[in-house]
């Protein structure tokens, strides 16, 4: 899906880098090796994103054992999908196929149970994982599956040969595959060939940062190198972030910005609710069979 007239932008100031963070290494699932780049300490900062997760392998051994079956509640798990396939199937009875390029948001709400497990045996395995908050009246909504293939996913080729993957949110002009109404999130895939630049507007109100995953990037004077995260400073004045190419070959990275809630967050593991007590009483529900039904 390509919109070939798309809006003009002109940014009267840009977001500056309050910081750069460097992901850690860590495995989840069934020993999946992922590099955990948004961590718990930064969930306030970042609100209402609570975690993102980068994955990437050539080897077998690091993705095979998948993510079997586990419980969630009180959030969104929105899955991005650059290299492998993987087969989703969950308590509600969607199935669906991550496969390159594709986009699954997925709204745990009050409960659901779920695997994604690899349709591969060898090859590169790649993509993100970001989970998003619920506002606490929503926490407890019926689950919800979305499942993007490739070709729906709407797409942009500026001039400059610059493209923008829209997977959520808007940007010139062009809604994305998805959008969500409390959170507003805006999660873009933008390729910056070299000597190239992009300047996405973000309302003042929200959180957002930059992921370099290819090349070098120049955020608003900042150099990012690749694999690391710039916390955008929600700078006054500022009404948006400008990203130049600096590296001599194509340069790739995700902007992600969404309306924080301003909510207690409390989390124990597959959980996120706004109470320890809430946080209890899913691990009761989960027990007892409760929690995905």
């Amino acid at each position: 899906m390509n919109t070939s007239t798309p809006t003009l932008v002109s940014l009267t100031q840009s977001r500056t880098v309050e910081r750069q963070v460097r992901g850690q290494p860590t495995s989840d699932g069934d020993g999946v090796k992922l590099t955990r780049v948004l961590t718990q300490p930064l969930q306030r900062r970042l609100d209402p994103f609570l975690m993102l997760d980068a994955f990437g392998s050539d080897a077998a051994s690091d993705y095979i054992g998948g993510f079997p079956t586990h419980p969630h509640r009180g959030f969104e798990t929105v899955t991005y999908m650059l290299a492998g396939r993987m087969r989703h199937q969950d308590s509600v009875g969607n199935v669906g196929l991550l496969e390159p390029g594709s986009l699954q948001w997925m709204t745990a709400g009050r409960g659901i149970l779920h695997s994604e497990m690899p349709e591969q045996e060898e090859g590169r395995m790649a993509g993100f994982q970001l989970w998003v908050n619920l506002a606490a009246k929503d926490k407890l909504t019926a689950p919800g599956y979305q499942d993007v293939p490739p070709a729906d996913v709407p797409f942009l080729t500026l001039d400059d040969g610059v493209t923008v993957r829209v997977l959520a949110g808007e940007t010139r002009g062009t809604r994305g595959a998805v959008t969500r109404p409390t959170t507003e999130p805006l999660y873009l895939d933008v390729t910056l060939p070299p000597g190239t630049s992009f300047e996405q507007p973000i309302p003042a109100t929200h959180n957002a940062f930059v992921y370099v995953f290819g090349g070098a990037a120049d955020v608003a004077g900042t150099r990012v190198e690749t694999d690391r995260m710039a916390i955008l400073a929600n700078t006054a004045g500022a009404d948006g972030v400008r990203v130049d190419s600096a590296s001599d070959e194509p340069v790739r990275v995700l902007i992600v910005a969404g309306k924080p809630l301003n909510e207690p967050i409390v989390q124990y593991g597959p959980f996120v609710m706004n109470t320890e007590a809430e946080i209890h009483q899913a691990f009761r529900d989960f027990q007892s069979g409760a929690l995905a039904t």
